[in-house]
């Protein structure tokens, strides 16, 4: 699988981790940065992540900060992205099953290794089980038009 990965300073460990895992594990890495426990703007990393997944180039993200919220505020700014912040394995499992999630975002600051290693084996091995789901996910798709135009 093609994923790109990226952290800001506070989840820079974690994202060596994870990056590490999910290489000996036979995914083909991309690492958007940061490359250091060096101050960088979140954002910015969010951006390249996400860009990659809206773009193709990914067929998922991850993306880890210091409590995983900001990264899926900034990523969710990019269209065709469903970033998740996900702090155990069910819910990595739901928003792959129910929304079709492309990004997971991890908290650097709580989430030991194991536990990220866990929760990004299965975010990356559960399907989107369509159906009925599909329709609220193209209604959240719908919602990447504007604010002033009705989901239907």
């Amino acid at each position: 699988m093609r994923i790109t990965i990226g952290a800001d300073h506070a989840g820079f460990a974690l994202k060596e981790s994870v990056r590490s895992y999910l290489e000996q594990s036979g995914h083909a890495v991309t690492d958007a940065g940061a490359y250091s426990e060096d101050s960088v703007d979140y954002p910015v990393i969010a951006a390249a992540v996400a860009g990659a997944v809206s773009s193709g180039d990914a067929e998922f993200g991850v993306l880890v900060c210091g409590t995983g919220l900001g990264m899926a505020i900034a990523a969710n700014k990019v269209r065709g992205v469903r970033a998740v912040q996900v702090n155990d394995v069910a819910f990595a499992e739901m928003a792959r099953r129910h929304n079709d999630a492309n990004v997971v975002t991890l908290a650097g600051r709580s989430i030991d290794p194991d536990r990220a290693f866990a929760i990004v084996d299965a975010f990356l091995s559960t399907g989107f089980e369509g159906g009925r789901h599909q329709k609220r996910v193209d209604q959240i798709s719908g919602l990447e038009c504007g604010p002033t135009e009705t989901v239907s």
